[in-house]
């Protein structure tokens, strides 16, 4: 708001206290007036700090990194040039780290560490889910050849995914362990588990020089590991789940929305765009992802991948209220929502998502 619509209000203001006998309601009623139009046109940030991890799943995310799409946006809604910082996280539970630090202002990261943060920090900077990042499968891999299922799994395997109990790999593990082994032992492969980032978790893996003898990770990780014939995948997560599930999303703090409308508006309207590009294109989609992350995979491979039928690019959360369900019940999360839309901001509310 301009200094003239400032002056504006409280002239209007004036004009409803003209009275002579309450001057001190006047001035106070219209220093209220004036105070109110100076927040409304306090200026919002002029630089968005945005994290991101490894792999397909963010495709998106890169997709606007490359094309500057934040920064189009942001300049159609009339903020103005605006810088976007971006850093890359091993793990979502170093993201929240950051959000609730102030250092970051928009985390990515699976269901898991989306639905922790946000019962975490109901009441106080309430986190939540700005959007989906798309749903992807996810591969158990080993180089074990006595594992033919998870139930083979012994004392000196280790299983090498992106945060020990809290990732979204972790929760589909106990998923999965309390489908074969009874509710009650639901965590009963957790000591098996080792955090490690993807890239190293599959160096590590290939090399059959270390403990690691199983990775449970994303794309294109997944598919170069298949790629060696010692590795076997056991494990689909889509199986363990009964359909596709949203991998990984964007969230942020409420402060920075209310905040700085516009630009949260422009990271939305951003990552939808982004969407639509994938969609309409996979074969450009995926040379962009080997170039931004110098990826020794061919863009006809990625290509492939991002092709699978399995793979949704889609902002619409799917299958949320299913890690909700089973993390209440383990007692990882305190507080169930009453549904997907308690744990996304309202821009999303019209999405048909589950």
């Amino acid at each position: 708001m301009s200094a003239a619509a400032v002056i504006d209000a409280t002239d209007g203001c004036n004009d409803v206290f003209m009275s002579r006998e309450r001057p001190l309601i006047r001035t106070l009623v219209c220093a209220l007036v004036a105070a109110l139009c100076c927040a409304a046109a306090r200026a919002e940030v002029k630089e968005v700090r945005i994290a991101q991890q490894f792999g397909v799943a963010y495709l998106p995310l890169m997709v606007i990194k490359k094309l500057g799409l934040i920064e189009k946006h942001a300049q159609s809604a009339g903020q103005g040039a605006i810088k976007v910082t971006w850093t890359t996280f091993s793990s979502g539970a170093d993201m929240n780290t950051a959000l609730i630090a102030g250092t970051l202002d928009f985390a990515s990261g699976g269901v898991g560490p989306v639905l922790q943060i946000w019962g975490r920090t109901r009441g106080t900077i309430d986190v939540r889910g700005v959007a989906a990042l798309g749903s992807l499968p996810l591969y158990l891999n080993t180089i074990n050849p006595a594992i033919k299922t998870v139930a083979d799994f012994s004392p000196k395997d280790k299983i090498a995914l992106p945060a020990v109990k809290v990732s979204i790999q972790a929760v589909v593990l106990q998923m999965a362990a309390a489908r074969l082994f009874g509710d009650s032992a639901y965590s009963s492969l957790d000591a098996l588990t080792v955090s490690m980032s993807h890239p190293q978790a599959a160096a590590a893996l290939l090399s059959g020089g270390t403990e690691i003898t199983a990775h449970f990770t994303n794309s294109p990780f997944q598919e170069q590991e298949l790629q060696d014939t010692r590795v076997r995948r056991i494990l689909n997560s889509y199986d363990v789940l009964g359909g596709p599930a949203t991998l990984n999303s964007l969230y942020a703090a409420a402060k920075f929305r209310v905040e700085n409308p516009r630009v949260y508006a422009a990271v939305v309207g951003a990552l939808r765009e982004a969407m639509t590009i994938i969609n309409g294109d996979k074969a450009a989609a995926a040379k962009l992802y080997v170039e931004e992350e110098k990826s020794k995979l061919s863009p006809e491979a990625v290509h492939k991948i991002i092709s699978d039928p399995q793979f949704i690019f889609t902002v619409a959360p799917q299958g949320f209220m299913k890690f909700a369900d089973f993390m209440h019940k383990t007692d990882a999360l305190k507080i169930k929502p009453a549904s997907w839309r308690d744990v996304f901001f309202p821009e999303l509310h019209s999405e048909d998502g589950s």
